[in-house]
């Protein structure tokens, strides 16, 4: 049932990729200081390219709460991904000024973050090691979160069927995962949706071939 996310896409040359190996989600990163940053601008020629079949979720950190707002009210995201230190209020607030779904990222180190993933009062957590550095955690703490969830963390084509395996997590995030040299590689993302589409049991992926 495991559902797949390639996030930081930032060219035109991503999102034709994208709508060739089918995704289910793609990020666009609006954070400051992210070298995957895209602006506003850049993220609606984007989104205009982007098949109508894939949702495209919008990645801020500590983002001001009217400013993620209005650009989800947009229409340039479809789902909000906080990730950041951003709290419960934060999330109120941002829930009076949008419908939009939301997610929030929680590094997964003790069972403190076990504790907070488990209680946030977002749609959906993301799992993850850090803010992209692109390293795995212990998925043991994984198995403790009794709530759907992204998957995160130094995922790639060689270590996600296990993931998916052991977890069976909502879906999988992944950026550097399927980068050469700091790109978007159009075979590595036909290769890691290849192997979750080859995972036993994967019902939905194989479903939707």
């Amino acid at each position: 049932m495991t559902k797949v996310k390639f996030c930081g896409l930032s060219r035109i040359d991503d999102i034709i990729a994208a709508n060739e190996t089918k995704p289910d989600y793609i990020g666009f990163v609006f954070a400051e200081g992210s070298k995957r940053r895209v602006s506003f601008d850049v993220a609606c020629k984007l989104k205009t390219a982007l098949s109508q079949n894939i949702k495209s979720v919008g990645v801020f950190v500590n983002e001001e709460v009217k400013k993620t707002a209005n650009i989800a009210n947009d229409g340039v995201i479809d789902i909000i991904q906080l990730h950041g230190d951003e709290d419960g209020e934060y999330i109120k607030t941002l829930r009076n000024l949008t419908d939009k779904p939301i997610i929030q990222a929680v590094i997964l180190t003790d069972e403190l973050s076990v504790e907070k993933a488990n209680k946030s009062a977002a749609d959906f957590v993301l799992l993850d090691a850090g803010r992209g550095e692109g390293k795995t955690f212990d998925w043991e703490l994984a198995k403790k979160i009794t709530r759907p969830y992204f998957l995160a963390g130094g995922l790639n084509e060689k270590n996600v069927a296990e993931a998916v395996t052991k977890l069976n997590p909502y879906a999988v995030d992944v950026s550097g995962g399927i980068e050469t040299n700091g790109k978007k590689d159009q075979a590595k993302m036909k290769s890691f949706i290849r192997v979750i589409n080859d995972i036993p049991n994967n019902v939905w992926r194989k479903e939707s071939k």
